[in-house]
């Protein structure tokens, strides 16, 4: 198996973990629906974050991502690779804002390489959500 599809399939594996904040005996299988899921500001813009797995800001983990709708970041990079799934919403992730958008639809991944710069979009009316797993501690660093 190719890396990206490797990394698609634990992103898949990984958005079905179970969620550390619903904390449950060894064992016993849980369902949390998308209500009780907890977002919180990240510090870095208007993006808000939620607990998947793991804790981003220490080491590896899984997280929600919201955008908001027409949300474009500055360049920036990240020091770690991570990979997304589209939630919902209407994506774009792109090395400059100026490359042409390739629309990422509910299902759709993406595989970021660490310390490369890029553009993320929401390019929904509606906000976006996306999942991401990463080996390391979520940073956003701006690239100019």
């Amino acid at each position: 198996m190719t890396h990206s599809i490797k990394s698609l399939v634990a992103a898949i594996l990984l958005a079905g973990a179970i969620l550390p904040q619903f904390a449950c005996a060894a064992g016993t299988s849980i369902n949390v629906p998308v209500t009780e899921i907890k977002f919180f500001d990240t510090g870095v813009g208007p993006l808000k974050a939620a607990v998947g797995y793991g804790d981003l800001s220490k080491g590896a983990h899984g997280t929600f991502v919201k955008l908001p709708a027409g949300f474009v970041s500055p360049l920036h990079i990240h020091t770690e690779d991570y990979s997304g799934v589209v939630i919902t919403g209407v994506v774009a992730n792109a090395e400059t804002a100026e490359m042409k958008d390739v629309p990422l639809a509910p299902g759709s991944y993406w595989f970021q390489q660490g310390k490369a710069p890029h553009v993320t979009k929401c390019l929904s009316v509606n906000e976006c959500v996306v999942f991401i797993t990463q080996p390391g501690k979520f940073d956003y660093v701006n690239s100019h």
